[in-house]
Order: C-alpha cells, then sequence, then structure tokens
C-alpha cells in the first residue's frame, strides 16, 4: 500500500473517482494479502460515525501518478457521485472491497462518502 501524500488535489480528484469506480462495480481491485487477512477484523474501526484516519495508506492502483487537470477531473468526480447517489443501493458493487472485503450497500455509501471527505479535506478544496 502506498500513500497520498505526493499527489496533488487534481490527482487527488482523480483517485476519488477511481474509487467511485470500483463501488459502482465499473473497476475492480484486487484484494491485498493483508486485507484478507485482517480486513474484516479492522472494518469496525472506519464503518462508523468518526472522521477517516490520517495518514491512511491507499492501494497501489488507485496512486495516480500522471499529470491531471483540476477543472476536468473535478467534473468527472462530480458526475460520478451524482451517478452513483441516483443509482441507489441496489446498484452498488457485489465485488469485495480491496481490503475490507464483503460490503453491504449501506458500509459502500459509507466508505466512499468517508473517502471522499477525508481527501476533501486533506487538500483543503
Amino acid at each position: 500500500m502506498g500513500t497520498l501524500s505526493k499527489m496533488d488535489v487534481a490527482q487527488m480528484l482523480a483517485h476519488c473517482s477511481s474509487f467511485q469506480d470500483i463501488a459502482m462495480g465499473n473497476a475492480t481491485s484486487p484484494r491485498s494479502w493483508i486485507g484478507i487477512l485482517i480486513g474484516r477484523f479492522v472494518k469496525p474501526i472506519i464503518y462508523n460515525d468518526k472522521p477517516t484516519p490520517k495518514n491512511m495508506s491507499t492501494l497501489p492502483t488507485l496512486i495516480i501518478a500522471d499529470k491531471k487537470e483540476f477543472e476536468k477531473e473535478k467534473e468527472i468526480l462530480k458526475q460520478k457521485i451524482i451517478i452513483f447517489q441516483s443509482n441507489g443501493p441496489e446498484k452498488c458493487t457485489t465485488h469485495p472491497h480491496p481490503f475490507f472485503g464483503k460490503l453491504t450497500s449501506e458500509e459502500w455509501g459509507k466508505c466512499v462518502y468517508k473517502h471522499l471527505d477525508h481527501h476533501l479535506k486533506q487538500f483543503n478544496v
């Protein structure tokens, strides 16, 4: 797992769009070995009403290294959020989360919200 500290705000928006794709079932990411071992045990620490802890690692497949354009990435992410919300819970993926494993549609929704909230606060946007 890597870190997002080297991403700029446009790359972070692209990163969040990539995560939206996983939640919507438009992309998949293989389960990490550490997630398979401990994901279900730490899931309650993340799936609650507290903010996501700072300095969490991310999956290497979701790290965006190439240059991105802020306005374009903002619009792409905005459209994915609208689609995710309008599709409703029944359209959440049934693929397991890359770290936590099987999630309910409610857990996917909370995960998407907390992930986005975490990064928007991280970059003060």
